[in-house]
C-alpha cells in the first residue's frame, strides 16, 4: 500500500474519530454549538481527503474530474462550519464578511457541474504522473476555469474574517488559547488559499492538496476543545470542593441550595434543601411537586412574584409557607437567579432557600408585644383623661336628670302641655346620645384588637380625637384649633392606632403648656395633602419648645422631657406611624414659640 493512501486514510480516520467524540456532546447539550461546528468540519475534512485520494490515483481525466467535483460540496460545508466555530468560540469577527465569502463560494459550486469538467478546469486534456511522497500520483493538464476566481474571492473574504477575529481577540487582551486558535486557523487558511492560487493561476505543477491544510485547522480546533475539556474538568473538581464547603456552611446556617433545568423540569437540590421541604433523598423533584408543598394561600403569590421580579436582572426573592408531611408549617425565604440563553430565553434557575420560621415567630411575638404596649398606652391616656371624661359624661347625665324632673312636674299638672313634654323627651334623647358617643369613643380606644388597615376618613379621625380632648383642654385653659387644608382623600390605616398617635401628641402638647401664661396656651392641629401623595398631620403648640440636645432623642424608648413621664408615648407613636409606612418627626417652630410634631400617612388607593 502506498504512503499517500496510508496518510490520506489516516487523515480521514482521525477526522471521523474526532467527529464521533464531539457530535454526541452536542446531541446531549444542544447549546454546545462549537461541538457541532467542530464535528461537521471534521466529517467534511474526512470526505475531502477521500475525494483527494481518488483524484491522486485517478486513471483517467474523467475519473479525476468526478473526484474533484465530489470534493466541492464538503469543502463549502467545511468553510461554513469553520466560520461557525470561530464565531461561537472567539465571539469576534465581522460575520457579514464571512457570510458574503461563503455565499460566493456556494454560488461558484454549481459551476463545478455546469461549466467544463470541474470548477478548477474548464477542460482536462490529460493526466500527468509525478512522484509525491515516493508514490506516483496524477495531476491534470488542461485549461483553468475562470469561474474559479469567484470561489477564491469567497475564500479570501473568509480569510479577512479570520484576520479581523484574531485582531479583535488581540485587542481584548486575550493572549492565551483564543489568540493562538485565531492565528493558527488564519495561517492554515492562508496556506491553503496560497496553494490554490499557485496551482491554478501560477502554473505550479503539483498535486491538489486541500485536506492537509484543513487537517491543520481541525488539529487546532481539536486542541482548543481539548484545553476547554481540561479546564472544564479542573473547574468541576474545584466546583465539587466549593460545593462541599458551601454544603457545610449551608447545613450550619440551615440553608438549602437548588438548581432547576426549566426545559426538562428537573431539579437538583442539596440534602438540606430536601429536608427543608420534607422531601426524601431519593424522591424526584419537579416544579409541580414543590407547588403542592406550598401553603395554598401562597401558591399564586409565589408564581406571580417569580414572573414580576424575574425581569430585574433575572433575580427574584419571595417568602412563603411550606406544609410539611407531618403537619408542621415552615416559613421559607427564597432567593433565586435565572439564567438565559443567547436568545434571551430562561433556561435554568439557581437559588437558595432559608428557614426563617423562628424569625417569623419572633416578629409575630414582637408585634403582639407592641400591640400590648400600645394598649397599655391607651389605658394610661384614658387614666389621665378620667376627670375630663367624667365631666363630659356628667353634663348630659345632669341635663337628662333636670329634663326628667321637669317632665315629672308637667305630668302632675291637671292639663299637661304635651308639646312641652315631647320637647323635653327629645332633649333627653339627644343628651343620652351625647353620653353614649363619649362612652363609645372611650371603649374604642380601650378595646384590645388586632391591627386593621382600611381606608379611613382622616378628617373624622381628627375630629373624634379633638372632641374627646375638648373638655380636658378647657380644664387646662388651652385653646384647641383644627385646620383642614381642603378636601382630604382617604388614608390607609388603623383607626384606633392613628387616634392613639394623635392623643399622645396633643396631650404632650398640652403638658408642654403648663408653664405658659393662660392667654398664650394654644394647640393647632392641621392636616393636608402633600405633593408626595401622602397626607401630613401636624400638631403644633406654643410652649417653650424642645431642648436642642433632646430633639434627636425624644423618640427613643424611656427618654422623656417631663419629670413624671416614662418616655414611651413618642416611641410607641413612631412605631405605629412607621408600621403605617409613614414618618414621624419633630422640630421647633421658626418663631421660637413651641414645637411641632409631624407625621405622614399613605393615601389609600
Amino acid at each position: 500500500m502506498s504512503a499517500v493512501t496510508v496518510l490520506w486514510s489516516m487523515i480521514a480516520a482521525a477526522c471521523l474519530t474526532l467527529a464521533a467524540v464531539h457530535l454526541p456532546v452536542w446531541w446531549r447539550d444542544r447549546e454546545e454549538s462549537t461541538s457541532l461546528a467542530f464535528a461537521v468540519a471534521a466529517v467534511c475534512t474526512a470526505l475531502t481527503a477521500c475525494c483527494e485520494l481518488l483524484a491522486l490515483h485517478a486513471p483517467t481525466p474523467q475519473a479525476y474530474a468526478a473526484a474533484i467535483r465530489a470534493a466541492h460540496l464538503p469543502v463549502t460545508v467545511l468553510l461554513i462550519s469553520l466560520v461557525a466555530f470561530i464565531h461561537f468560540y472567539l465571539r469576534a469577527g465581522l460575520l457579514a464578511l464571512a457570510v458574503t465569502g461563503i455565499a460566493l463560494r456556494a454560488l461558484s459550486t454549481p459551476f463545478a457541474f455546469l461549466s467544463g469538467d470541474t470548477l478548477n478546469f474548464r477542460e482536462i486534456h490529460s493526466l500527468r504522473t509525478i512522484e509525491f511522497l515516493g508514490d506516483p500520483v496524477s495531476i491534470p493538464v488542461g485549461v483553468t476555469n475562470p469561474w474559479m476566481l469567484l470561489s477564491h474571492v469567497g475564500i479570501l473574504l473568509v480569510f479577512v474574517f479570520l484576520v479581523d477575529a484574531t485582531l479583535t481577540v488581540w485587542r481584548r487582551g486575550q493572549r492565551g488559547i483564543p489568540l493562538w486558535v485565531g492565528f493558527s486557523v488564519t495561517l492554515f487558511v492562508l496556506l491553503g488559499l496560497g496553494h490554490g492560487v499557485l496551482l491554478y493561476w501560477g502554473g505550479w505543477q503539483a498535486p491538489v492538496l486541500v485536506s492537509p491544510f484543513f487537517l491543520g485547522v481541525i488539529a487546532v480546533m481539536a486542541y482548543a476543545m481539548f484545553r476547554d475539556l481540561v479546564n472544564a474538568k479542573r473547574l468541576v473538581t474545584e466546583l465539587r470542593e466549593s460545593e462541599a464547603q458551601v454544603a457545610t456552611a449551608a447545613a450550619a446556617g440551615n440553608v438549602g441550595t437548588f438548581s432547576r433545568d426549566l426545559r426538562r423540569d428537573e431539579i437538583l437540590a442539596s440534602a438540606s434543601w430536601r429536608e427543608l421541604f420534607g422531601f426524601s433523598p431519593s424522591e424526584r423533584l419537579t416544579h409541580g411537586a414543590i407547588l403542592e408543598r406550598l401553603h395554598p394561600g401562597d401558591r399564586d403569590a409565589f408564581e406571580s412574584r417569580v414572573v414580576s421580579d424575574s425581569g430585574q436582572g433575572g433575580r427574584y426573592r419571595s417568602e412563603y409557607r411550606v406544609l410539611l408531611p407531618d403537619g408542621r408549617t415552615r416559613w421559607i425565604l427564597h432567593h433565586a437567579r435565572l439564567e438565559f440563553d443567547a436568545k434571551g430565553r430562561a433556561i435554568r434557575t439557581h437559588g437558595a432557600s432559608i428557614d426563617i420560621t423562628s424569625q417569623k415567630q419572633a416578629a409575630e411575638e414582637m408585634l403582639r408585644l407592641r400591640q400590648d404596649i400600645a394598649h397599655v398606652g391607651r389605658v394610661s391616656v384614658m387614666g389621665q383623661l378620667a376627670s375630663a371624661l367624667a365631666h363630659e359624661i356628667n353634663q348630659p347625665l345632669g341635663a337628662i336628670l333636670r329634663n326628667a324632673e321637669a317632665a315629672a312636674l308637667f305630668i302632675k299638672h291637671p292639663s299637661p302641655d304635651l308639646d312641652e313634654i315631647s320637647a323635653i323627651v327629645e332633649d333627653i334623647r339627644k343628651d343620652d346620645r351625647r353620653a353614649s358617643d363619649v362612652i363609645d369613643r372611650m371603649r374604642a380606644l380601650l378595646r384590645r384588637q388586632p391591627v386593621e388597615m382600611m381606608p379611613l376618613d382622616l378628617e373624622h379621625v381628627l375630629f373624634d380625637v379633638v372632641t374627646l380632648l375638648r373638655s380636658d383642654a378647657a380644664a387646662r385653659r388651652v385653646r384647641l384649633d383644627v385646620d383642614i387644608g381642603g378636601r382630604l382623600p382617604k388614608v390607609l390605616g388603623d383607626r384606633v392606632q392613628l387616634q392613639q398617635v394623635l392623643l399622645n401628641l396633643i396631650i404632650n402638647g398640652m403638658d408642654a403648656l403648663d408653664a405658659v401664661p393662660d392667654d398664650s396656651r394654644s394647640i393647632r392641629v392641621t392636616a393636608s395633602r402633600t405633593p408626595r401623595q401622602v397626607a401630613e398631620v401636624c400638631v403644633s403648640d406654643t410652649g417653650r419648645g424642645i431642648p436642642p440636645g433632646d430633639i434627636d432623642r425624644i423618640f427613643d424608648p424611656f427618654v422623656s422631657t417631663k419629670p413624671e413621664g416614662i418616655g414611651m408615648g413618642l416611641s410607641i407613636s413612631r412605631t405605629i406611624v412607621e408600621a403605617h409606612s409613614g414618618r414621624l418627626w419633630a422640630e421647633n417652630n421658626a418663631d421660637g414659640a413651641g414645637a411641632s410634631f409631624h407625621f405622614t400617612v399613605p393615601i389609600a388607593a
